[in-house]
């Protein structure tokens, strides 16, 4: 069998600058693999650790869920010998990545071709919020600016309601990933040709991405979609539905389901009806189909019309809370959830990286650090001697948890 998948990565080192969650979720994707992970930290920490309530001993649960396989040195980079400090990590590193607004990287050194002189086949990823070109490159953003300027929210919540954002950070959590995923494709060419590479990414990218079948669908038709709540415009019945105790989703993806989910119910009336007889039909009838569904659904305790349909091969979820889903035995099977306990935080549990190779998941090997807690063993590394560590202590120019 081959090597564990965490062991890729364990010769890369990344410098990560990044702060909030789209950055930190990337390095933290690397760190799960093996890389060698040093997060520099503003003074104060990264603002993330302030996201709170709630937190998880001192810090925030937000900053947890993206910070763990790392190390974290503190540093003012405002200042000439913080910038000289990130320079001598810069050079050990193989990949740096970074999320300032356009124009700070410039100003303090660390943009693409300043860090490329330091090391030529460096691989440098920015992350912003708009790109690094057009009207708004230089603005600031975060997440649910994101959502709202791309349309995401336009096509969330309920018809006649006010905007909504996803449940979760979904544009930052995805933007994390592209970087990820480009950062590993760098690394290979590197491998191939000794050569770097100058990557970016934005939040925007993302949430346009998230809505491209919505967007395509636009420029098909001209017609501009809007928020259904649970439903999706292309498929029907393709939604929840209230049960006597609670919600299900129901996902009829193809005519042969939808067939299934009726004789289930014992409707099959509505199988035969040429209303209802193929996905265009029970779109273009939607109004006339999902109240009868409604009314056949909403008897049925949740668990029991969830063990109807598994019987009928209908695919058909209960809508469960995060209680729920922290106790549910499917998320156990999976190993999604990760005990890691601490002195600080003997309960500390975490979400474990999304995918198996060998039929085993990366597992974390440290847990999120505190702001500057390897503040010293890293200058050590990068070759300060204990007077010079203990000078840069003592003016600021970094900080020592």
């Amino acid at each position: 069998m081959s090597a564990p998948l965490i062991q890729s990565l364990e010769d890369v080192v990344v410098c990560d600058l990044t702060q909030n969650l789209a950055g930190p979720f990337c390095s933290q994707i690397l760190g799960d693999l093996g890389a060698r992970i040093i997060k520099v930290e503003p003074p104060g920490g990264d603002p993330a650790r302030a996201w709170g309530p709630p937190f998880w001993g001192k810090e925030s649960t937000l900053f947890l869920s993206a910070n763990r396989n790392k190390r974290s040195i503190v540093i003012d980079l405002k200042a000439e010998e913080g910038r000289e400090v990130l320079g001598r990590i810069a050079r050990g590193s193989d990949v740096f990545i970074q999320s300032a607004r356009i124009g700070v990287p410039e100003r303090l050194g660390y943009d693409y071709e300043s860090i490329r002189a330091l090391r030529d086949d460096m691989i440098h990823m920015s992350i912003s919020a708009y790109g690094d070109r057009g009207p708004m490159k230089s603005l600031p953003g975060y997440d649910p600016l994101m959502q709202a300027f791309s349309g995401v929210m336009s096509v969330t919540g309920h018809a006649g309601g006010p905007p909504a954002r996803a449940g979760g950070s979904v544009v930052d959590y995805g933007t994390g990933m592209w970087a990820a995923i480009a950062i590993l494709g760098a690394l290979r060419t590197r491998d191939r040709t000794g050569e770097g590479a100058k990557l970016d990414t934005a939040l925007l990218d993302t949430a346009v991405l998230w809505i491209s079948y919505h967007l395509m669908g636009y420029l098909s038709t001209g017609q501009v979609p809007g928020p259904m709540g649970s439903g999706l415009g292309a498929i029907v019945p393709y939604q929840a539905f209230a049960t006597s105790d609670g919600d299900v989703m129901i996902a009829a993806g193809n005519d042969g389901i939808y067939g299934r989910l009726c004789r289930a119910l014992e409707l099959d009336e509505l199988a035969d009806d040429e209303r209802f007889a193929t996905n265009p039909q029970r779109v273009a009838h939607r109004t006339e189909l999902i109240p009868l569904l409604e009314e056949a659904i909403r008897p049925y305790a949740t668990s029991d019309f969830v063990e109807l349909m598994q019987a009928n091969s209908v695919p058909c979820s209960p809508i469960q809370d995060v209680a729920q889903v922290a106790v549910d035995p499917q998320v156990a099977a999976a190993e999604l959830l990760v005990s890691a306990p601490t002195p600080e935080v003997p309960d500390y549990t975490d979400v474990a990286l999304p995918l198996r190779v060998n039929g085993e998941r990366p597992r974390g090997e440290s847990t999120p650090p505190a702001a500057g807690r390897h503040t010293v063993e890293i200058l050590e590394e990068i070759g300060y001697s204990p007077s010079e560590i203990d000078r840069l202590i003592a003016t600021r120019i970094v900080e020592s948890a």
